[in-house]
């Protein structure tokens, strides 16, 4: 029992003990903290990473495609553990607009997709932004759509009453003819055109009639029909390409201000296949989506497969004489193949099954892990350093222990001596020091936790306090596209990271203990 009652007479009365507490408190609490907040950024960013991405992607090298896509899909339904499949045409391009009569472009990566085949491989539908109840700035909205509703390239009935009153507006604004043949007031250059095809009913493919037209396949005359009806060609357009975060200087609060609505019409400019030609033609923006990962917000635009083939020349018309009628995909060529497995587990014994049955062909089989690879690593390996350089903290925190306990020793000389001569063994000795080391290590350890998890809890009102303070944003969601700090707390990181302070203050009081313990009675009370 006095092993017991010495040590918590230790710690309860000698003030230096809580200056170890407290120090191994602060290193636990900060890697809770630190680990808590990196696991979040690190989910966060694989769910949004993988958010627009299949598990398995089957990718030619070749910009001209699969000739044959029913056959390779054939091929690839085959495994047990594919779900389900959609093909897509993905070239590099440039989508231009015109904001406020200037124009302007954005170098995008196009993407053909067909809409309801890439929302089974990926959840296309909640990212789109007339079904969410978010608008861009976060902020509360009466979604457009039904969240549950197929995806289609249709607009919606706002985007619809949107175009019309837009394509009225230009169209008065339109100068007038003078009759010396001038125009009453500088020409306003009109977004949408006014002239469709006379055999289509609908918008002309190509923005320019005169450049890049294949006379065999299209015609030349055209009468004015019904300006308001959409392009055959229709998009989804990723937020960050047509629109900016702007914060408000009264509220401090971020606002977007949108460059391009649903119901208006871009000029994208891609590359056809064979010998690289340029070639535009002008879509209709069905809807924007933001999936909060700015590498897809910014860059990506999703089209209609069958117009991506037919303006990149991997499709030929039945007709030539109606080249947007009954375009059919499976008559062209796809550069991609997208897969959702029925189980992810599986996804290495379905590469390497498709990179078996494909060896002969010039494509690559990937997982999404995969295709993000560095990144993942990048951020995997930020992580691990990390970690190491906060268990230094603590670390240090068991030296501080050690150097104390050297002080007990040395301070209780007379102490331990006349212990020993009462009877007490070395190894009792011993234990007392080591006890109090594992009592230090017990209830900072646990005060840590208490005060690792307290933070995580109410990280986002102590970095509003934190701002408030110092003036500026911590935590500027302009930077990091999170509107709160994200957080994910692992019970086995906690425990561990409990287990590993008490375990250092237990080591770094085995030595003070040890010297203790090899004390000789008669040589500490010689001088008493």
């Amino acid at each position: 029992m006095y092993k017991l009652l010495l040590a918590t007479k230790y710690l309860k009365t000698r003030v230096i003990a809580f200056v170890s507490i407290i120090s191994v408190t602060l290193g636990v609490a900060t890697m809770i903290v630190v680990n808590s907040v990196m696991a979040g950024f690190q989910t966060e960013m694989q769910d949004r990473l993988r958010g627009l991405l299949s598990d398995v992607a089957v990718m030619t090298h070749d910009t001209d495609g699969f000739e044959d896509p029913d056959q390779l899909l054939k091929i690839i339904h085959e495994c047990q553990y594919v779900e389900a499949t959609t093909p897509t045409v993905e070239m590099w391009g440039m989508m231009s607009f015109r904001v406020m009569g200037q124009e302007e472009q954005r170098p995008v990566r196009i993407v053909g997709i067909l809409p309801e085949g890439k929302n089974q491989v990926s959840p296309l539908a909640k990212y789109l932004l007339s079904r969410q109840d978010k608008d861009l700035s976060n902020r509360d909205q009466v979604p457009e759509v039904d969240a549950n509703a197929p995806v289609t390239w249709d607009l919606s009935a706002t985007a619809l009453g949107y175009r019309k009153d837009k394509i009225a507006y230009d169209r008065l604004r339109q100068p007038e003819t003078l009759p010396d043949g001038s125009n009453s007031e500088p020409q306003v250059a009109s977004e949408t055109p006014l002239t469709q095809t006379a055999d289509s009913g609908e918008g002309p493919l190509f923005d320019n009639p005169d450049e890049f037209r294949d006379p065999d396949e299209f015609q030349s005359d055209a009468t004015p029909v019904d300006p308001t009806a959409p392009q055959p060609a229709r998009v989804f357009v990723g937020s960050g390409l047509v629109s900016s975060p702007v914060r408000n200087r009264e509220t401090g609060e971020i606002d977007v201000q949108a460059f391009i609505n649903p119901g208006e019409d871009v000029t994208l400019t891609t590359l056809k296949s064979g010998t690289p030609q340029p070639v535009s033609f002008k879509a209709t923006v069905v809807d924007l989506f933001k999936c909060g990962m700015s590498e897809y917000d910014s860059n990506l635009v999703f089209v209609n497969l069958e117009q991506m083939q037919k303006a990149r020349g991997m499709l030929s018309p039945p007709d030539p004489k109606h080249p947007n009628d009954n375009l059919d995909w499976q008559k062209g060529s796809v550069t991609a193949i997208q897969i959702k497995l029925t189980d992810y587990s599986k996804a290495p014994l379905v590469v390497q099954f498709l990179r078996e049955k494909l060896a002969d062909m010039r494509v690559s089989v990937e997982t999404w892990e995969q295709q993000q690879g560095p990144l993942l690593q990048a951020v995997e390996v930020e992580r691990a350093i990390l970690n190491v350089l906060l268990f230094l903290i603590i670390a240090v925190a068991g030296f501080g222990i050690l150097a104390i306990f050297y002080m007990i020793v040395v301070e209780k000389t007379r102490d331990i001596g006349i212990l020993k001569a009462l009877g007490a063994s070395s190894r009792g000795v011993m234990s007392i020091f080591l006890l109090y080391g594992l009592t230090l290590g017990l209830v900072g350890s646990l005060a840590g936790v208490i005060l690792g998890l307290t933070f995580v809890r109410y990280i986002d009102s102590i970095e509003e306090c934190i701002s408030m303070i110092i003036g500026r944003k911590v935590f500027d969601e302009t930077i990091y596209y999170f509107h709160q700090v994200p957080t994910k707390v692992n019970p086995g990181t906690v425990i561990w990271v409990a287990l590993g302070a008490i375990a250092i203050a237990v080591l770094a009081s085995i030595l003070p203990a040890r010297r203790a313990a090899q004390l000789h009675p008669v040589q500490a009370l010689r001088y008493e």
